[in-house]
């Protein structure tokens, strides 16, 4: 642990490491958001890592994921981070959950367990917006990972609260949802303002509904997942402060919103 946080401990000293080594943090999804992130808050020092995947790796995850190599395709991709995080600091307490979660399970977990901070590194929209919604409800801290798919420039990567992302479609969409279901600001969001590259041709998938498959490079997926590390240590030491919640209520329209 010594050689681990040497030249972290020269930022951060003593007291912003303990709170680190004391934090827990769930973090849904392993792909190449949420591998990068949960790799990089490993290396930090955060002591207690809730690692949700249920997906095992594929061929086509080997361009932009942590976990994926030749050698690890057809593994679950939770077993494989966490063998990984176990490598680079033996003390480190981890719960893996290998299976679907929807907004059922959320809660049931949630009630269960406490946590410091809930990332959302999750594809599917629904599982976003019930993993926000219950964390939120339940007054947890919160950061979310919008689409790095069909993105080529770092420079537009920005961070906000999810009521002021802009030129974003999927954090356009989540913005309604969690409207409706009363969610209101307090959401750090990781977000892109570069215009998409277009997808494929939407294909039917196993479920029957047509999904079209967003281009992806090597390089985007992990600098959102670093981005939202960096605010998780930032807001778990003190360095910056959580973003102040105001419920939403009929008539009020946060900056940003279309």
């Amino acid at each position: 642990m010594q050689g681990l946080l040497e030249r972290t401990h020269i930022l951060l000293g003593d007291e912003k490491l303990a709170r680190l080594q004391n934090a827990r943090v769930f973090i849904a999804g392993l792909g190449g958001v949420g591998s990068f992130a949960a790799e990089a808050l490993a290396r930090m020092g955060v002591g207690n890592l809730t690692l949700v995947d249920c997906d095992v790796v594929a061929a086509s995850n080997i361009n932009r994921q942590l976990v994926a190599l030749n050698s690890t395709i057809g593994q679950k991709k939770s077993e494989i981070m966490a063998a990984r995080m176990r490598d680079i600091n033996p003390d480190i307490k981890l719960n893996l959950i290998s299976e679907f979660m929807n907004r059922e399970s959320f809660e049931v977990h949630f009630a269960q367990n406490h946590y410091d901070y809930v990332l959302d590194c999750i594809d599917s929209l629904n599982c976003k917006v019930a993993l926000i919604e219950v964390a939120y409800k339940l007054g947890l801290n919160i950061a979310s990972s919008m689409g790095a798919g069909g993105k080529t420039d770092p420079s537009q990567i920005k961070v906000s609260d999810m009521y002021d992302t802009n030129v974003c479609h999927l954090a356009s969409k989540m913005r309604q949802r969690l409207k409706r279901l009363e969610v209101g600001t307090g959401i750090r969001t990781v977000y892109s303002t570069e215009p998409p590259l277009p997808p494929l041709p939407p294909e039917p998938t196993s479920t029957g509904r047509p999904r079209a498959v967003n281009g992806t490079v090597s390089y985007m997926p992990p600098l959102f997942g670093f981005t939202l590390a960096g605010l998780v240590v930032r807001d778990l030491t003190g360095i910056t402060q959580p973003l102040k919640r105001k419920q939403i209520r009929k008539g009020y329209k946060p900056k940003g919103m279309t």
